[in-house]
């Protein structure tokens, strides 16, 4: 048999369905590979070393970087095959789907959370620029205290009102409402006898949360800045979609607050960022009458398979899990008038927008409303331009002033930026005193917690705080044992090493088992787990061979997304370096089950093996964890007391160290929403004991060894 030809075969098949793959893998070892008892060599092929290479170490036929997330996107597709159905038995009937409308609406609420009580707006204008038909007033108000959205309001000028008022978020841009086509926009709804108010959203314009020393932008704009804010915010149980929702619900108490608005005239469009925090608010505030999203809504289902997750201002966790998808925001808001505005050469692929359109034109009609959503699209690249402006401004007329006539954008007069600054400085962070930002608030909210999640651990018994644990995590029970299949047998002076693939959950992890020679009783195991890779330690003289030839068998896994099956890098560059499994944490939040509790689940399957092995003392089973992986090692020995010893190298020491300094790399690997309400990682250290447990060299967010530990 030509082993590497069939390995090539299954290499091949894994893709399209593991399980099948495995039954084969099964065959294929069995014709392949002879029995090894008592870890004693009995094949002549099997090759006696003194040092092994890295690729020597290698358990996967050939690349698999992509592996993990082809697994994500079938299992994400099962989701949205569900959500198909459910929207198909919804639309049998009007009082089906207003049954579907009203159970969204709670789930999205639920997902959002409480928002915080209104307070003071406090606005203030600080200037003034008159135009030939329009005036433009540079504005400020607190949508929290101490906490300022910048912004800049557009007022017909000559004309009688009150006039209609529409609110414009600006989309991801450096430079925030003073951006060419943002003003256009606002310019040509004044000039259309509408106030146009236009904020500046965190991380964007002047309101960027991450500064230097000396007042000035330290990241490069809004889209890697959320993300890193929204994993803080996540674990304290609220999100940047939420907090970009509060600025702009305040953003509309303070539009219909002037005497020139009619309150019960109120628009939403915004474009690409803007878009999203369109179509996440138009579901959301029921004052908003009309609404035009633009080059954003395409369903999730075909975005995944595309350009892949975005950021963390357009994703909430457990959406999936809850069959929301991106055109359920729109099934949320039926049937007030909704126009979506889209480029047919976007990265967001046209044919998600169509399909999505499909959808919601077919709810609409269902309500007896379907000229109250329409699709406006131009072939043109990403970006709000002429012919979407004109058409945003037109819908508006439509359904605020109701004149259903063509709008012409003529040449517009644009502002420099400088002019249209509301502060002096350029930032909210250094021109107002004791400013808040986003992270001040999620530090405050982290705080807060803390007596939250100690009355939580005193007042329930352990089981009841894991039991708690394992549900934020997503860590599942599975009663069956895992499917192993052997693929070779290295000889080593002193013990052999089996490479194994464990079939986890349908997915395939490699694993390389170091049995010492000549074993006459069961000896003690370890579950070795290194972020690096599993091959990381295997050297000579390395912490793996020193346990092997101290008579303990090794398990040396890499977890889903680690060593060999870790993601490609050149897949990532959307994170701008941040996240590292950027696109497969974001999917696994949006299945609700985050990563972290996957490989939770990998870990305990390596551990079912372990203990079906005659040669391993199950009394004396312990684990090891090294770096970015140490969170998982440690739920997974708090939830399962057959761990009876716990090591961890450089792990992340607290999630409130994530929170006190966001701008730090590769954790959203590690995210549990929510998780900070009941437990953090000294929690789960605490929970452990009386088993020992060793942490050695743990890190703060920056990855840097703890002072003093």
């Amino acid at each position: 048999m030509n082993l590497d030809i069939n390995m090539d075969i299954v290499s091949r098949l894994l893709m399209k369905n593991i399980r099948s793959v495995f039954v084969l893998l099964i065959c294929l070892m069995v014709l392949s590979f002879p029995a090894i008892s008592n870890g004693k060599r009995n094949n002549e092929n099997d090759t006696l070393k003194n040092s092994i290479s890295l690729q020597d170490l290698k358990v996967l036929q050939g690349k698999k970087d992509t592996i993990l997330h082809a697994y994500l996107l079938r299992e994400v597709q099962k989701q949205f095959d569900i959500r198909r159905q459910q929207v198909k038995q919804a639309l049998k009937s009007v009082e089906n789907l207003k049954k579907r409308q009203q159970q969204l609406k709670t789930d999205y609420i639920k997902l959002i959370g409480e928002f915080p009580s209104k307070t003071p707006l406090n606005p203030l204008i600080t200037g003034t620029i008159q135009c030939e038909d329009y005036i433009i007033e540079k504005v400020a108000f607190e949508s929290r205290p101490g906490m300022h959205v910048t912004a800049n309001l557009y007022i017909p000028k000559n004309k009688k009102g009150p006039f209609p008022g529409v609110l414009v978020p600006c989309g991801h841009s450096y430079e925030g409402k003073a951006l060419p086509a943002y003003q256009s926009v606002c310019i040509l709804l004044a000039k259309n006898d509408m106030v146009a108010l236009i904020v500046d959203p965190i991380c964007q314009g002047e309101r960027f949360q991450f500064l230097n020393e000396d007042g000035k932008p330290a990241s490069r704009g809004g889209t890697s800045s959320h993300t890193l804010l929204d994993i803080a915010a996540n674990l304290v149980g609220t999100d940047v979609v939420v907090y970009e929702a509060w600025d702009n619900i305040r953003a509309i108490d303070y539009l219909i607050s002037r005497p020139e608005v009619d309150p019960e005239k109120i628009g939403m469009t915004g474009n690409s960022g803007g878009g999203t925090q369109t179509t996440f608010l138009m579901a959301l505030d029921d004052r908003i009458v009309a609404a035009a999203p633009s080059c954003y809504p395409a369903t999730k289902e075909i975005k995944f398979n595309t350009i892949g997750p975005q950021d963390g201002c357009q994703q909430l966790h457990s959406e999936g899990k809850l069959g929301i998808e991106e055109t359920d925001f729109f099934t949320i808001r039926a049937p007030k008038p909704t126009r979506i505005l889209a480029a047919e050469q976007d990265f967001f692929d046209f044919n998600g927008t169509q399909t999505l359109y499909r959808e919601a034109k077919e709810i609409y009609t269902k309500l007896g409303y379907p000229d109250q959503i329409d699709l406006v699209s131009c072939n043109d690249k990403h970006g709000f331009t002429k012919p979407l402006r004109e058409a945003a401004v037109q819908w508006m007329k439509k359904w605020l002033l109701n004149e259903n006539t063509p709008v012409v954008e003529p040449e517009l007069k644009l502002q420099k930026e400088k002019d249209l600054l509301v502060t002096t400085t350029g930032q909210v962070g250094s021109f107002f005193k004791n400013e808040k930002t986003i992270i001040d608030l999620n530090r405050e909210l982290a705080t807060k917690l803390k007596d939250q999640r100690e009355r939580f651990w005193v007042k329930n018994s352990k089981e009841v705080c894991l039991a708690r644990v394992k549900e934020l995590a997503g860590i599942e029970e599975y009663s069956n044992n895992p499917e192993v299949v052997r693929t070779g047998v290295i000889q080593m002076e002193g013990y052999i090493i089996e490479k194994l693939i464990i079939n986890s959950a349908e997915f395939p992890v490699p694993g390389l088992l170091f049995i010492p020679d000549n074993l006459n009783e069961s000896v003690p195991a370890n579950l070795y787990v290194d972020c690096r890779g599993k091959e990381t330690d295997a050297g000579p003289e390395g912490k793996i061979e020193k346990m092997v030839k101290n008579n303990t068998i090794v398990l040396a896994i890499d977890a889903r997304g680690f060593g060999e099956t870790a993601d490609n890098p050149d897949f990532n560059r959307y994170a701008g370096g941040w996240n590292s499994e950027y696109r497969n944490a974001m999917i696994s939040l949006y299945l609700g089950k985050p990563i972290l509790g996957q490989r939770v689940h990998d870990l305990q399957l390596a551990l079912k093996y372990l203990l079906t092995r005659k040669e391993v003392d199950s009394d004396k089973i312990s684990i090891t964890g090294t770096g970015r992986v140490g969170p998982v090692v440690l739920h997974a020995a708090a939830v399962d007391e057959r761990f009876k010893k716990v090591i961890l190298y450089n792990s992340l020491d607290s999630w409130m160290d994530v929170v006190e300094d966001p701008m730090n790399r590769n954790h959203l690997t590690n995210l549990v929403p929510n998780a900070l309400k009941y437990y953090d990682l000294p929690d789960l250290v605490r929970s452990i004991h009386p088993r020992e447990i060793l942490v050695i060299d743990p890190v703060d967010a920056t990855g840097k060894k703890k002072t003093g530990d």
